[in-house]
């Protein structure tokens, strides 16, 4: 998928992405990046992957995230055939301790 949506634009974003040293400078970015739709709906689908790779069951994700099963299988779909992403990010905050 990363080469069907990879360019310039989308490069010069994660560049800018990669700069930010902490969370407030996250929020600040990604506030005046996204709306709050955007943003909300990112979390959601992000705290989904993490409670799938806890072995949750879809209906307790639904309940704590307000996602919809449909939404659920699709992240779950990119935790077992994706590009990994998901799982890079979940095992480097587990590894930092960031997460429990």
């Amino acid at each position: 998928m990363s080469e069907k949506i990879r360019d310039d634009n989308i490069d010069f974003l994660f560049k800018a992405i990669l700069t930010l040293k902490n969370t407030d400078e996250c929020y600040s970015f990604f506030e005046d990046l996204c709306t709050v739709s955007e943003l909300l709906e990112m979390s959601k689908r992000f705290k989904a992957a993490y409670m799938l790779s806890k072995n949750h069951i879809y209906t307790n994700i639904a309940q704590e995230t307000g996602l919809s099963t449909a939404t659920i299988s699709r992240v779950n779909r990119c935790l077992k055939y994706g590009s990994d992403g998901y799982q890079t990010v979940l095992d480097r905050l587990e590894k930092g301790r960031l997460i429990r």
